[in-house]
Parts: C-alpha cells; sequence; structure tokens
C-alpha cells in the first residue's frame, strides 16, 4: 500500500506550468547539454511525431546580432548537407523575446537530429581506444569532412566531444557544423570566447595565428583527433590556452608511440602528415 502526501499531489486549482513550444511544433524537453555558446534541449516534434534535439543560442550570445546572424545562415547551410556521418539539421527558427521581460531577444535555434550515443572524447576518458577503432573512427570524421569542404562548410572545431558513436549502430555523427565558423568570423580570440578556449588543443597553426582557415585546418584537427584516441592525451598540454596554441606553430608533436607502443609505423607517418605546420604539406 502507497502513501501519497498533500505535497506530491497537484492542487486542482494550481495550473500546470506550461510547456515552451517552438514555431508551433516542437515541445521542449529535458536540458541534454551545455555548450560555450548554445544549450541543447530533447524536444517533441508534434507534427511528425518524433523526438528531436533543439540548439539554442544562449541569450548572451543572441544579444551579439553579428553572432546570431551567422548563427542563422550556418543553420541554413549545414541543413542542406545529407551525410550519415553528420548529425542532420531539419528546421531552423526563431523563439520571440519574452513579452514581460523588456531585457530579453530572439534567440534562434536549430532542430536536429536526436543522436543516442557517447562522444569520442567519452571513449578516451575510458581508455577503451584500440588502434583499429581508432581509425574506424577517424575515417567516419573524414568522410563527413570530405562531403562537408565539397559542400564549401569548414567545420573548424573537430575535436572528441564533438564526434558521437551511435550506441546501436556504432555509426560516427559529426556536431557542431558551422557553429566554430559563427565563433571564429566573429573575431573572438581564444581569451574572448570560453568556446574558443576549451578548442586550444586542436586549433591548426594557422587558426592560432587569425590567419585564413579552409579545409585542411579540419584534417590537422583530424590529426590532433586521431593523435590523442592512439594515446589517451592530445599532441600539445600547457598550463593556458596561448601556450598550446604556440606549441601548435612552433613545436613538433612528440611521435604518438612514445605514448602507445602499439602504433605502427604506417599510422605514425600518417600522423606526421595531417600535423604538418605548413598546411601545403599536408593531406
Amino acid at each position: 500500500m502507497t502513501h501519497t502526501t498533500h505535497t506530491q499531489l497537484q492542487r486542482e486549482d494550481e495550473p500546470m506550468p506550461q510547456p515552451v513550444v517552438l514555431s508551433g511544433r516542437y515541445v521542449l524537453g529535458r536540458l541534454l547539454g551545455r555548450g560555450g555558446m548554445a544549450d541543447v534541449f530533447e524536444a517533441q516534434d508534434t507534427r511528425l511525431g518524433r523526438t528531436v534535439a533543439v540548439k539554442m543560442l544562449r541569450p548572451d550570445m543572441a544579444r551579439d546580432r553579428q553572432l546570431r546572424v551567422r548563427f542563422e545562415r550556418e543553420g541554413q547551410a549545414v541543413a542542406a548537407l545529407n551525410h550519415p556521418n553528420i548529425v542532420a539539421v531539419y528546421d531552423t527558427g526563431e523563439r520571440g523575446p519574452d513579452p514581460l521581460n523588456p531585457a530579453s531577444v530572439e534567440v534562434p535555434f536549430m532542430v536536429m537530429e536526436l543522436v543516442e550515443g557517447k562522444t569520442l572524447r567519452e571513449f578516451v576518458h575510458e581508455g577503451s581506444v584500440t588502434q583499429e577503432k581508432a581509425l574506424e573512427y577517424v575515417q567516419g570524421v573524414l568522410s563527413a569532412l570530405e562531403y562537408s569542404h565539397r559542400a564549401g562548410i569548414v567545420h573548424r572545431d573537430i575535436k572528441p566531444a564533438n564526434v558521437m558513436v551511435v550506441n546501436e549502430t556504432g555509426t560516427v555523427k559529426v556536431m557542431d557544423f558551422g557553429i566554430a565558423r559563427a565563433a571564429a568570423e566573429s573575431g573572438a580570440t581564444m581569451t574572448q570566447t570560453q568556446a574558443v578556449v576549451g578548442t586550444a588543443q586542436y586549433l591548426s597553426p594557422e587558426q592560432a595565428q587569425g590567419l585564413t582557415v579552409d579545409s585542411r585546418s579540419d584534417l590537422y584537427s583530424t590529426g590532433c583527433l586521431l593523435y590523442e584516441l592512439l594515446t589517451g592525451r592530445p599532441p600539445f598540454l600547457g598550463e593556458s590556452p596561448v601556450s598550446v596554441a604556440y606549441q601548435h606553430v612552433q613545436v613538433e608533436a612528440p611521435k604518438a608511440r612514445e605514448f602507445n607502443p602499439d602504433v605502427t609505423d604506417a599510422v605514425q607517418s600518417v600522423l606526421d602528415r595531417s600535423l604538418q605546420k605548413d598546411p601545403d604539406h599536408r593531406f
């Protein structure tokens, strides 16, 4: 027999909290994650009867009009990407300002495929990645990048936390297309934006120097990703993002086999070439 206290019961005269509904169809649910620029929620698409993920620019970021416009533009560009290794973007929109709060602003959002799985960052922390698995995961990342580069979109923020492995199928899914580019284009430096600070370990030398970035920058970051999958650490460590960025520009990465003797000559040669300082010397 169970006992229910009065505090557990919803009183009949108390209104239920109203769910947040975006674009008249997406009912927001639980918070799935917080990033440097955006929050991600689980949501129900009432029109198509499916569960989706909604990525919403944080209100403090949305106050920067330039950043907001770029978030929207990138969302629309990524929505045109249709590839099995890229998290799909289904829709974009804006949540209007709160009429009861004069300080609130319009906040753009993206509606995306909901991926149930673990990030490569979690696999690295568990120490459960063999060389064979690492190469398989990176193959999925490269497949996504080949497709996006053909469409003229450079990711700019390839790192273990932005790559998921689907629980049921093992499929690799690259996330956060375009948002890194929006952060970079708004003139953010490594010290200005937390989103960029966390990424210093995967910055290409040209990114670290504030130079123009193209598809070869993504290949450098993917080299850093493979290095970390194989060794459990990124190629460069430092006390601050600036010291790490300096190493990307000036210092040769230690050989991966110093930390993992199972790394083969062939894989080491791939790492050596992908981590070249000069973009012309990479793949």
